[in-house]
């Protein structure tokens, strides 16, 4: 599916704004015109644009200017000028100030639909190449929903259903679980495919970073913005982006987030300029939204937004033999990784797998068969490879029972004792205690209830 870019030309002839506009939206872009600088200044200040044709001789304020000052509130931005033959010197003077390429007088629609697309294929690679630089980290083609259980062939069928269309999923299910594979499956179900996928920890964002890290933010926005920012929406333009554990976000975080879904557009922090997206959402969440909209702890008309297809993910323990191929399917792709000539499991470690009740889900097996690789001595993996976090830390398989509910583990015990103690330094007081932790206040709650904790 075509995407079409937001163009403005600014030029004084009146019939080459006609001429340019008219080709530009039959071929299915959005285009705004400007008859002088100061005008096509204002406009680019009041909505970011993809591209600007910029026509280099203007009465007043000519094109030169023109380009200085585009380039300097938005340095990314790409602009083409428009110039006659004799001003042909003027426009390469302009390329070395910034200007993508020039387009001479006279020229056929068909000459300005093809600098024009070539333009905006220089921007989506350059965009590109920002968010690449912007992730550390990307996981490859092991990204895939692995189970055949009738609870995995439910979701597998939901998402090539939804993916094609362009419909905001809500993602439903314990930690672990596998939320973000799932929402990745979606995107490459979609015919944004090929365009960015960007995944937002919404339980990391805390409020004072929120609106820098989601919109990016301009130079000199604020104390230590020595340069201009791309957030994170504004780099998923295109494609999909993905709030993992959307139900953490801050009630008074929630409105801006709302105001985005409805409006698709933004303006960066300093900014006043509206930046338009083209963007698939996807969100998850472990929480029990509709509990939190009764406590007054997430916004209704948020929710609705963002369930119009609402996925639940089943736990491990539902799924049944889903454990044993989940177990080999991590067991293949660690091994590669690490050259360990390691194959299988023996059946008492295959009954001991299937056995425990999996609190933490696939990441938790996806950990377990990890550990067990590398401290495997032969060519399969054996029941005394295998430990668990049971009641007292990490537990040998062997020491399991079976049946029953792990008590806190270790990990969980230093996590409740941590927050105990923060809460006994300030006072029992919520949003100092969240900031000192690294959490946001929701998150916090969560733990005390999780542990078991005194709360406010």
């Amino acid at each position: 599916m075509a995407l079409s870019a937001n163009i403005l030309i600014i030029d004084d002839d009146e019939s080459i704004r006609a001429g340019c506009a008219q080709t530009l939206v039959e071929d299915g872009h959005r285009v705004r015109t400007a008859e002088n600088g100061p005008v096509g200044l204002r406009l680019a200040q009041e909505e970011a644009f993809d591209l600007v044709l910029l026509d280099l001789k203007m009465p007043g304020m000519d094109g030169m200017e023109v380009l200085e000052r585009l380039k300097k509130d938005a340095p990314d931005l790409v602009v083409m000028l428009i110039t006659g033959f004799a001003t042909i010197e003027s426009a390469v003077e302009g390329m070395r100030r910034g200007a993508w390429d020039y387009l001479p007088k006279p020229f056929t629609p068909e000459m300005l639909i093809t600098v024009v697309d070539r333009a905006l294929e220089r921007n989506r690679l350059a965009m590109e190449n920002v968010y690449l630089r912007s992730v550390l980290r990307q996981r490859g083609e092991d990204d895939e929903l692995v189970g055949d259980s009738p609870a995995m062939a439910e979701v597998s069928r939901l998402v090539r259903k939804v993916g094609p269309s362009d419909a905001t999923v809500l993602l439903i299910g314990e930690t672990g679980v596998g939320k973000e594979l799932a929402a990745r499956a979606i995107h490459r179900a979609s015919y944004r495919r090929d365009r960015p996928f960007v995944a937002v920890d919404c339980a990391a964002l805390t409020e004072s970073l929120f609106e820098s890290e989601m919109f990016g933010h301009v130079r000199g926005a604020y104390t230590g913005a020595v340069e201009t920012t791309t957030g994170k929406i504004e780099l998923a333009n295109t494609g999909t982006i993905f709030f993992d554990e959307v139900g953490n976000i801050a009630p008074e975080l929630q409105v801006k987030l709302l105001r985005v879904i409805q409006e698709r557009e933004f303006m960066k922090v300093g900014s006043s300029r509206r930046v338009k997206i083209d963007v698939r959402i996807i969100a998850a969440t472990n929480n029990d939204l509709l509990k939190d909209i009764r406590n007054g702890e997430f916004r209704e008309d948020l929710f609705f937004r963002l369930s119009v297809i609402p996925i639940r993910l089943p736990g491990l323990r539902e799924r049944g033999g889903d454990v044993r191929l989940l177990a080999q399917h991590f067991l293949d792709r660690f091994r590669a990784q690490r050259k360990l000539p390691v194959t299988g499991f023996s059946p008492e470690a295959l009954e001991a797998l299937e056995r425990y009740p999996w609190p933490g889900n696939v990441r938790e097996l996806e950990n377990t068969v990890e550990r067990a690789l590398v401290l495997a001595d032969g060519p399969v993996i054996d029941a005394d490879d295998l430990s668990f976090y049971g009641p007292t830390g990490l537990r040998e398989a062997a020491d399991h029972a079976p049946g029953g509910e792990p008590e806190m583990g270790h990990l969980a015990r230093v996590e409740a004792r941590e927050i105990a103690a923060a809460l006994e330094r300030f006072g029992g007081q919520m949003n100092r205690t969240a900031d000192f932790l690294g959490i946001n206040r929701k998150t916090l709650r969560e733990k005390i209830r999780r542990h078991g904790l005194a709360s406010e």
